[in-house]
């Protein structure tokens, strides 16, 4: 309901006042950020002075030791009083163009006063400690995102608070002016989606707590579940509510959380960098981050680790869908669970320790020293006392070790300098005879050499598990659908890539969990919540090591099951049953989101025809041209078409994304594309997309959303049948305001003919390039 003049004119004069109060605060943080910077700047040169102290004297070098971590100590905390002034400042300056979108009238039950609450992306407090802005987060905002008019609760830190919500009124306010208000009984009105929607996409995902719906805030404040998986359709917003569901934890649990305990697993680089501003924005620090792909090539350091899109890539035709689907299984992990359980000492592939090219620790010795503990020991905890064990037999044998020849030859090479780095702290007149200095700088040679066995005794080096995770090939127990035969030609090429420091991805999450189940190492206990974004993509097996890792972390899992590319489609039940058996939780919650925002109604309604479910999905009423379908006859008229469709495309919207079905279509297109346009052609090492015409695979445009999008030939040869289902429903989905089809020859029977038939697209056979 829009409003009158007289209401308007107060709210904006109020909008004024607040905006004044923001910058009487600007202006005096202003002062306080120069003060810390200067005192900041003081202190570090403080600190560079006095690192250039007097070392020549061992009681100059501990007294000096001690000043400086003082003084590191002291340079810590004014950086970061620095940091702190800098975020509210710029915190204040943001609020300063746009102090507020929300307000609520409210009559606490029990209370005759109406108060009247603004809500803004940070709260703002004037001089006499009163709210002038509350955050969206605070737990009386969640009124304004949960409540209708009338009868409603809030969170307290006394408990549940009842309330009588009587007005919801919202504004677009730009450069403290009031462009538009109204009030509303809906979460967010559809006017003021619909201008949020309608603008031209941003290189760089924003924020969305002006426009947060009812069903993302559910996602966002839930503090309960362990296990939280999120089913969201196309556009549906389950991103965005991601990472306001990041901002609010971080919010609401301010003295237990922060942002390092938080990680995100992204689907890729591109998409990474595309969220990068979301948390700052809201003035939060980002969430740790990492792809899966870097994620496992850090844990098998020296290996290289096939990637999705490289598996993607290859097709991997050879292997047996039946074969993969049980590596990926629950089933697989847990016959690694039984097979660490009862592996015997003389099953575990122990490999000897070297020094100096010989053998120093042999296995057959280090076999013994395990097989040696009580058989009530976990593997861990043996494997444990057998590195406690070993460490002491390498200090035990360190005096023998300094009378080999190998240690008077080098002490009898060394310079003046590299003596006296040995000698360190002492002095000449700490040893009674000559020969108890050259013992001493012998020892000192003799541990600093061995620091390579101690380190090989503390990284497990001893022990070899890609040849344990061979042996462990050599007892599943598999299905009736897997081929012996094909079982056996598996391990063999397991076995062929290692030789190569190669491992395939099927392979990569089970070894992993056999090493790390084993070893007991190798936890990160300080995660909080992990975050999963594009669940679909990730087998059983991948989530169970994850929670091997992450043991102390909520799983939070974020996906579309029609989405999966990279495996045929799975209802989200589907997946919540699979999740629940894998990692079992006392609070495991499924939240569905089947409205689309991202597209206009025109291509939501035909995207979402080429689904069996397609009905379950809302397209939000947003309007726009239908989409078109472009058939020719031949390869040169399908990218002459193509070129005109980019320049015409260009005329109305700021992005254009060519998406392909795979990289070598992407790379023959670009090179087309690029000849006339200011073009890019993306890659998985990509984070940046700088140029109004990108040209990528369906695999790297997974989460990012374009004006305009060309789906590359979408002929039957490209989709034959439901396997690409996934695929094109995904490149179809990208888009925010305008769809092109571009095929060569027969159109993939993925496009219903009901689509057709009920007008979805326009269909164009005999359209001519320029």
């Amino acid at each position: 309901m829009h409003l009158n003049k007289d209401e308007r004119n107060k709210e904006q004069e109020r909008v004024t006042w607040v905006s004044q109060q923001l910058d009487e605060k600007i202006q005096d943080t202003q002062t306080e950020y120069q003060k810390a910077k200067a005192e900041t700047q003081r202190v570090q040169k403080d600190y560079g002075t006095n690192t250039s102290a007097n070392y020549l004297e061992a009681d100059d070098r501990i007294e000096t030791s001690a000043d400086l971590q003082q003084q590191r100590s002291l340079t810590n905390k004014v950086v970061e009083d620095q940091a702190i002034v800098e975020s509210q400042l710029a915190t204040y300056r943001d609020l300063r163009q746009s102090p507020y979108f929300g307000r609520i009238d409210i009559q606490d039950e029990g209370f005759s006063d109406v108060d009247h609450l603004y809500i803004g992306k940070a709260s703002f407090i004037d001089k006499d400690g009163e709210f002038l802005i509350y955050d969206w987060r605070a737990p009386i905002s969640s009124v304004y995102y949960n409540g209708t008019l009338g009868k409603v609760a809030y969170d307290t830190p006394n408990g549940k608070q009842n309330t009588d919500l009587l007005k919801k009124r919202q504004f677009q306010i730009k450069n403290g002016k009031i462009i538009n208000m109204f009030d509303t009984n809906e979460t967010v009105g559809d006017e003021l989606l619909q201008s949020a929607l309608s603008d031209e996409n941003n290189e760089k995902m924003q924020n969305i707590v002006a426009t947060i719906q009812h069903e993302q805030n559910d996602i966002i404040r839930d503090t309960n579940s362990n296990l939280l998986v999120v089913q969201g359709v196309a556009g549906s917003g389950k991103t965005s509510a991601l990472l306001q569901r990041i901002a609010f934890l971080l919010y609401h649990s301010r003295d237990s959380l922060n942002a390092d305990q938080i990680l995100l697993f992204s689907p890729n680089l591109l998409f990474s960098n595309y969220i990068k501003d979301v948390l700052p924005s809201l003035g939060e620090r980002n969430m740790r981050q990492v792809t899966l792909a870097e994620f496992f090539a850090h844990r098998l350091e020296g290996m290289k680790v096939q990637t999705l899109f490289q598996r993607y890539e290859d097709n991997d035709q050879d292997l047996d869908p039946a074969l993969r689907e049980f590596k990926n299984s629950q089933n697989y992990i847990d016959q690694i669970e039984e097979y660490v359980k009862q592996l015997t000492p003389d099953r575990i592939k122990f490999d000897d320790i070297h020094f100096n090219g010989e053998v120093y620790f042999s296995k057959d010795e280090i076999r013994e020293v395990y097989a040696a503990l009580p058989q009530g020991m976990t593997s861990s905890e043996k494997l444990l006392q057998t590195k406690n064990k070993l460490i002491k037999r390498l200090k035990n044998r360190i005096h023998d070790e300094t009378k080999k020849k190998w240690v008077a030859d080098i002490i009898d090479t060394m310079s003046d300098e590299q003596y006296h780095n040995l000698l360190g702290a002492k002095h000449l007149n700490d040893f009674e005879e000559l020969d108890d200095e050259r013992d001493y700088i012998a020892t000192q040679l003799v541990k600093n050499r061995l620091s390579t066995v101690y380190d090989a005794i503390y990284n497990d080096e001893f022990l070899d598990p890609y040849v344990q995770y061979a042996d462990f090939l050599d007892h599943v127990k598999l299905p009736n659908q897997v081929d012996l035969d094909q079982w056996k030609q598996n391990k063999n090429d397991f076995l062929s890539h290692i030789e190569f420091h190669q491992i395939g991805l099927d392979d990569t999450a089970p070894l992993l969990y056999l090493r790390d189940r084993f070893s007991g190492e190798n936890k990160n206990v300080n995660i909080k919540y992990l975050f999963v974004d594009e669940i679909q993509d990730y087998s059983i097996a991948q989530i169970m090591y994850l929670k091997l890792i992450f043991p102390r972390a909520k799983f939070n899992l974020i996906g579309d099951s029609e989405q999966a590319i990279f495996k045929d489609v799975e209802s989200a039940q589907t997946l919540l049953d699979k999740l629940n058996d894998a990692i079992p939780s006392k609070r495991s919650r499924l939240i569905q989101l089947n409205r689309s925002y991202r597209s206009t109604y025109p291509i939501t309604s035909f995207a979402k025809s080429l689904l069996p479910d397609g009905n379950d999905i809302e397209a939000f009423n947003r309007n726009g041209d239908k989409p078109e379908l472009i058939v020719k006859d031949s390869s040169e008229e399908l990218e002459q078409t193509l070129l005109s469709v980019i320049k015409q495309q260009l005329q109305k919207h700021e992005t254009v994304a060519v998406i392909t079905k795979d990289a070598a279509s992407a790379k023959r297109v670009y090179q087309k594309v690029n000849a006339r346009f200011d073009a890019t052609l993306l890659k998985d090492s990509d984070r940046d997309m700088n140029s109004p015409v990108v040209v990528l695979p369906v695999y790297l445009a997974k989460g990012l959303e374009f004006d305009s999008v060309v789906a590359w030939d979408t002929s039957k040869r490209n989709y034959p049948d439901e396997h690409s289902l996934g695929v094109l429903y995904t490149i179809l989905t990208r888009a925010m305001h305008s769809l092109t089809l571009l095929c060569n020859g027969e159109v993939s029977p993925l496009i219903p003919k009901r689509a057709i038939s009920n007008n979805l697209i326009k269909i164009s056979k005999n359209s001519t390039a320029e």
